[in-house]
């Protein structure tokens, strides 16, 4: 029996946190079409190894393998369900100057605060990773 997550994101990244400190390779959550676009961003920014979704159609699961190369990620929940943040493209700053990212949900789909001043698009802030 699963239970009700109001914050699915939270909960994700609390889980790969969690993951992480216990010195897994890999952690698993249940799929959705947004946590499958963060991880492909983690990817192709190079903070996770790999992902995989598993499983059959209602019951999807993503796992995610942690870079064994890289430090355990610091990842920080910035919108929350009762308390959005917004910001347009002029607001964001670098996160660790520059180190790290800030992960925004714009009208062009999920990309770092980096593209998001490129492509000059604000949206809301999901996250940041350092």
């Amino acid at each position: 029996m699963s239970t009700v997550v109001n914050d699915p994101i939270g909960d994700f990244l609390t889980r790969i946190r969690n993951a992480q400190k216990a010195n897994r390779a890999s952690c698993r959550a249940p799929w959705s079409r947004i946590k499958e676009d963060l991880m492909k961003l983690l990817k192709k920014e190079g903070w996770i190894a790999n992902y995989e979704v598993t499983g059959e159609k209602p019951m999807q699961e993503i796992e995610v393998t942690f870079a064994t190369d890289k430090p355990a990620l610091t990842l920080k929940r910035v919108s929350t369900p009762g308390r959005r943040s917004y910001m347009g493209f002029a607001d964001l700053k670098p996160v660790m100057r520059g180190f790290g990212v800030a992960v925004l949900t714009t009208s062009h789909g999920l990309m770092t605060d980096k593209e998001a001043k490129k492509k000059k698009v604000g949206g809301e802030v999901l996250c940041t990773i350092y």
